[in-house]
């Protein structure tokens, strides 16, 4: 299929890399891409986690002006901060559910709820809900220092036995949280521990579709496809998925 804006195709070992002229014909494509894999699918009930962050916002206007039924469609999300209250707007989840989840009727929506006190029994709950609901479609991004979800480099595992567990954010995480996202107005408001579903969760959909915009990227990008795939930069792993693409912008490209 043609895809509008298509300036580059290529594969890096098993890695589709698509590169286009704009970020908006970059999540035009990656909106058609997920809607034709959700549309293949002949289940009952489909599961799906995306990544609520801004680098997906114009996969998600497009993706949701489609006439595909979520009614069969549980989704979940890849991480949250620790410890903030329930309706802070620094919240993942506040975020998943303005851009995601509010704006279709999902059959399910499974938001990650940590506090200071009960993050290991979250853990435990959103680690059961992955396994009751194996993962068919993965929508994410991938972060300034190379992270999938906040599988951090210092972190990440590549053979985590974990599907979910606690991090520590690094400080490529915490500028982008500030200076790109917006998420944290001043450094003092930050949060430093989130949790996580971890590489292998993640891996384990059977596609994934990875939107990479901007220029803010580029280093992150040019590490996922040319260095070699180690925890460094945790997105080379990405190598080794047999039904995933990488989409971009010719900004997010420009190192390569």
């Amino acid at each position: 299929m043609a895809y509008k804006g298509l300036v580059k195709e290529f594969f890096k070992d098993n890695l589709r890399v698509l590169i286009f002229d704009s970020e908006h014909s970059m999540g035009i494509a990656d909106a058609d891409m997920i809607e034709t894999a959700i549309n293949s699918l002949k289940k009952q009930t489909i599961n799906m986690v995306f990544a609520p962050a801004v680098s997906q916002l114009y996969v998600f206007e497009n993706l949701f002006k489609k006439q595909i039924n979520f009614n069969n469609i549980n989704g979940f999300h890849l991480d949250e901060y620790i410890g903030l209250p329930a309706n802070a707007s620094e919240r993942i989840a506040i975020f998943a559910e303005r851009y995601i989840f509010g704006r279709a009727n999902f059959k399910n929506f499974f938001c990650m709820q940590p506090t200071e006190n009960n993050i290991d029994d979250e853990i435990i709950r959103y680690t059961k809900l992955l396994k009751e609901n194996p993962l068919d479609i993965g929508v994410i991004g991938i972060g300034q220092n190379g992270h999938i979800a906040y599988n951090e480099p210092h972190e990440a595992d590549f053979n985590d036995k974990a599907l979910v567990k606690r991090i520590r954010l690094d400080e490529f995480s915490i500028n982008q949280a500030i200076d790109k996202d917006k998420i944290f107005a001043s450094e003092k408001e930050i949060v430093y521990d989130a949790i996580t579903m971890t590489i292998p969760a993640i891996m384990a959909a059977k596609q994934l579709f990875v939107a990479v915009p901007g220029k803010h990227k580029s280093t992150a990008v040019r590490k996922t496809l040319t260095c070699p795939i180690s925890k460094q930069c945790p997105a080379s792993i990405l190598r080794t998925h047999p039904n995933a693409v990488l989409f971009l912008d010719q900004e997010a490209a420009s190192e390569l």
